[in-house]
């Protein structure tokens, strides 16, 4: 007897945000990345002057279902219930990204998504990403419970348009989203300039590159045991990418303290880290991380990515951790 294969459930992303967040150049930004969209549905629901490019969509590869004039978590809930069967019967994606209109509560479609036992089979929500307007947070108080509700549901914060607002307040909204939201990553962005891996997190199949920050520079050699401090951002952008890279050992406890004592703007730390038993891959994302197995060249590489930081003032936190021989 020949058993049928079930096909595994599709992977629900979210792009959540108040009006004029940034949701659209989110959307557009993820569209244009040199990936295979071919298993990918999108369903756009907003209300934003900001169209989506024609030649764009066409070019992702994706299928693009529009829901308007409403809401998908209350006026056309029934529509947007329509539209998940119809995007599952019709092609069986593995990824589906949702845009809401801005007026939309993440917990009101999450709640349409899991209410329904033919949607909830075919799928699951992966993850909430939500767009904050910088210029939105110290006037956050007029926004009431909805715009609280949008930042409560992420599981990615994107702290965008950082670049319009002065520069020395940055550090402090960062630090006060991780207070309010401590169990979230957050990234101040401008124009959601962020790398896939970090927006993607452990989706099989979708790796980044931290370069998609940063505007095109030239190529560059890293010396061994030699810094490196590469200021790649541009003149608005504000954004500092530099390197640590060692052949010596780091003590793990000394480099996890190290770790927890960074600044929010140090939102991005990837690369191998040699310890005195192993060598690790660190994935350093909005003040968590994780340590992966690689079995490369054991030497530390790190690259760091930062919003207005002092290469010199981060680097000198970690010279200690390097081990004596």
């Amino acid at each position: 007897m020949t058993s049928v294969q079930v096909p595994e459930k599709a992977k629900i992303v979210l792009l959540s945000g108040f009006l004029g967040s940034g949701k659209t150049t989110l959307l557009q930004r993820i569209l244009s990345w040199p990936t295979d969209l071919n298993d990918t549905v999108v369903i756009i629901n907003e209300f934003g002057d900001a169209g989506i490019d024609g030649s764009l969509l066409k070019e992702s590869g994706s299928d693009i279902f529009e829901l308007s004039s409403g809401c998908i978590c209350c006026t056309l809930s029934g529509d947007f219930l329509q539209t998940l069967r119809t995007v599952w019967n019709r092609f069986q994606p593995r990824h589906i990204l949702i845009e809401a209109t801005g007026v939309a509560d993440p917990v009101t479609i999450i709640k349409v998504i899991n209410e329904s036992e033919e949607i909830h089979r075919h799928m699951e929500l992966a993850k909430v990403i939500t767009v904050l307007d910088a210029d939105y947070w110290e006037p956050r108080e007029m926004f009431g419970p909805l715009f609280y509700s949008q930042l409560e549901s992420a599981h990615l914060i994107l702290l965008n348009k950082v670049d319009e607002h002065e520069k020395e307040k940055i550090p402090g909204f960062l630090a006060e989203i991780h207070e309010l939201f401590p169990q979230t990553r957050v990234i101040p962005t401008v124009r959601c300039r962020i790398d896939q891996e970090t927006l993607w997190a452990q989706e099989e199949g979708l790796s980044g590159n931290l370069d998609e920050f940063l505007p095109p520079t030239s190529d560059h050699d890293h010396d061994h045991d030699h810094d490196h401090d590469h200021d790649h951002a541009g003149h608005t952008d504000n954004y500092v990418s530099f390197s640590f890279c060692r052949d010596r050992n780091l003590d793990e406890e000394c480099f996890k303290r190290f770790l927890a004592q960074l600044p929010w703007e140090v939102f991005r730390i990837k690369g191998p880290v040699r310890f005195p038993d192993r060598t690790v891959m660190l994935n350093f994302v909005g003040g968590k991380y994780e340590f992966m197995p690689w079995e490369e060249v054991p030497e530390t590489r790190l690259v760091f990515i930062g919003w207005e930081v002092v290469p010199a003032e981060i680097l000198k936190l970690l010279e200690p951790c390097l081990v004596t021989t």
